[in-house]
C-alpha cells in the first residue's frame, strides 16, 4: 500500500511540473529584430538567439529551452526557412541548448568540447549533442558570411565561446554579458570571476564603437554598453577584495551591501546578495 501510494504521489508530481512548464511557456511569444542586412536576434524566455539568414539558409546561435521550440521554428519561417543548417551552442546551460534535442534531429550542432562533455555528464543524449567540437576556435563559412567562434576560458563557464561576424560587424557574448545586470558565473562548471574580466577586456580589444553586441540576456548593447559592464565587474571585485583584506565576515559585508549605484543591477536573474556571494567565493 505504501508503495502505491508513494507511486501515485510520484506520478502527480510529474503531472503538475509538467504544467508548470507548459503553462509556463505557454505566453512566451518569441520577438524578432534585425540588427543587419543578414543577421537578426530572436528574444523569447532564455538565452538570446542569434541568427545569420541568407542564400545557404539559417545558422543559428543558441536555442532555448525545448518548450519553445515550434515558436522558434515559427520565427524563424517568417525569415524564410524553420530548419537551421547550423546550431552554434554558446555554452551547455539548458536555457541556452534546451531546444537541441529538436534542432539537432535536421541540423549540425557546433560547440566548444567542454559543451559536449558537460552535456553528456548531465545525461544529454542523441541528437542534443554537438556533433562537431573545437577546443580554441573555428570558422564557418556560409551565406558569404565568416562566422568566428572563439573559445572564452574559465569566464562563465569552461566551455563558453563567442560567435564574432566580422563582415557585419556583429557578435554574440552568450553569458558573457547580462546587459546592465549582475552576471552568472558558474563556479561549480569551470567559471571564474577573474576569467570573465580577463574576457571582457580581451571582447573589448575585438569591438568598435558601431559593433553591434548581442549579450546573453537583456536588449542589444554597444561598447559602451559592455563597457560599463566591465567598470562594475571590476569595482565591485575590487570591493570585496578590499572587505576580506580587512577581515570582513561574509554575514557583515552581505549585511551592508553594495553601493546604491549598483541597486538596478541586482534587478534581473542574480541579485545583489548573489553576485556578493559568487565574488567573496571566487577570493577564497
Amino acid at each position: 500500500m505504501k508503495t502505491l501510494i508513494t507511486a501515485l504521489l510520484l506520478c502527480v508530481t510529474s503531472i503538475a511540473m509538467n504544467v508548470f512548464a507548459e503553462d509556463r511557456f505557454a505566453k512566451v511569444e518569441i520577438r524578432t529584430e534585425q540588427i543587419s542586412e543578414n543577421i537578426y536576434v530572436l528574444f523569447g524566455t532564455g538565452g538570446n538567439i542569434g541568427v545569420l539568414n541568407g542564400p545557404d539558409g539559417i545558422l543559428m546561435i543558441d536555442d532555448q529551452f525545448a518548450p519553445l521550440a515550434d515558436k522558434i521554428r515559427a520565427a524563424l519561417d517568417k525569415l524564410g526557412g524553420t530548419t537551421p543548417t547550423y546550431v552554434l551552442n554558446t555554452h551547455y546551460h539548458g536555457d541556452h541548448t534546451g531546444s537541441n534535442a529538436v534542432f539537432g534531429q535536421n541540423s549540425i550542432i557546433m560547440a566548444h568540447d567542454n559543451v559536449r562533455m558537460r552535456l553528456l555528464a548531465g545525461g544529454t543524449k542523441d541528437s542534443a549533442l554537438p556533433v562537431i567540437t573545437f577546443a580554441t576556435q573555428a570558422t564557418i563559412y556560409f551565406n558569404n558570411q565568416e562566422a568566428h567562434l572563439i573559445h572564452m576560458p574559465a569566464g562563465h563557464t569552461d566551455g563558453d565561446a563567442i560567435v564574432y561576424f566580422p563582415n557585419e560587424n556583429v557578435i554574440h557574448l552568450g553569458d558573457h554579458f547580462f546587459k546592465d545586470r549582475f552576471p552568472y558565473v558558474d563556479l561549480q562548471a569551470g567559471g571564474t570571476v577573474n576569467g570573465l574580466i580577463d574576457n571582457i577586456v580581451n571582447i573589448l580589444s575585438r569591438v568598435d564603437s558601431d559593433t553591434k553586441i548581442i549579450p546573453g540576456h537583456g536588449e542589444m548593447a554597444t561598447k559602451v554598453d559592455l563597457q560599463r559592464y566591465l567598470n562594475m565587474l571590476t569595482s565591485t571585485r575590487q570591493f570585496i577584495d578590499a572587505e576580506l583584506a580587512q577581515g570582513k565576515s561574509e554575514k557583515s559585508i552581505l549585511a551592508a551591501g553594495l553601493a546604491p549605484k549598483w541597486d538596478s543591477w541586482g534587478e534581473g536573474f542574480i541579485n545583489e546578495e548573489r553576485w556578493l556571494k559568487t565574488l567573496i567565493s571566487a577570493q577564497k
